[in-house]
């Protein structure tokens, strides 16, 4: 960890629904890494509006936002990277106050570019949910032209049925029976799919806060 806090130390941080300790872990130890004066810290809100109030506010430097608030906070943002426009959705978020505005990003975009380059022989893929996550990895299969298929909870009996296919996970949900033929991308934390994905995005994330590229 930085060795003080004072005035000029940068604060970050996360907005979700419920909080969790990844990011704070990612983010502190690379602040250390880089010898940058900024400290991290993971919220729970239950209003994405309110959250960016508060950390505008606070005098924040740049912020987070996870599940269920990235589609929201696409129409609360003044300045939009070409990321958040594709994605049509934000989960990285700076706040620039020399200009007095928030300008979106979204990292889920370009983590999803990593993961899908190496199945690019694959020509469709099957997306899972239909929130923020998965707006932007549609986005980026579209970019790369993957013939897209969107299943929803609504459809979830279609997934049994895929063999020998592409899957992208983009929900919470995990206790899926998935035939072993099929390539599973799963976004959870805690999986390794997952984690590789997140370690991306959150790369990302780094560089935009900071301008220094992360080295994974």
């Amino acid at each position: 960890m930085i060795q003080s806090i004072d005035k000029n130390t940068k604060i970050f941080c996360s907005f979700s629904e419920v909080a969790g300790n990844k990011g704070c872990q990612f983010f502190n130890s690379a602040f250390n890494k880089y010898n940058i004066n900024a400290i991290y810290k993971s919220f729970s809100i239950d209003n994405i509006e309110n959250g960016l109030k508060c950390a505008k506010y606070l005098r924040f430097s740049g912020c987070a936002i996870s599940m269920p608030f990235k589609i929201r906070a696409f129409d609360l943002i003044d300045e939009k990277d070409i990321s958040a426009i594709q994605s049509n959705s934000v989960n990285t978020v700076i706040l620039d106050y020399a200009k007095n505005k928030l300008i979106g990003y979204n990292t889920d975009y370009y983590a999803s570019e990593q993961i899908l380059k190496k199945y690019i022989n694959y020509k469709t893929i099957y997306i899972l949910g239909n929130g923020g996550l998965a707006h932007a990895v549609k986005a980026k299969a579209k970019e790369m032209n993957f013939n897209i298929i969107n299943i929803t909870r609504k459809e979830w009996n279609k997934i049994n049925k895929l063999k020998n296919t592409l899957i992208f996970n983009c929900t919470p949900v995990n206790n899926f029976t998935i035939d072993k033929s099929n390539i599973f991308i799963d976004c959870i934390i805690g999986t390794l799919t997952g984690d590789l994905f997140h370690t991306y995005q959150a790369s990302k994330q780094f560089e935009i806060y900071t301008g220094i590229k992360y080295e994974i």
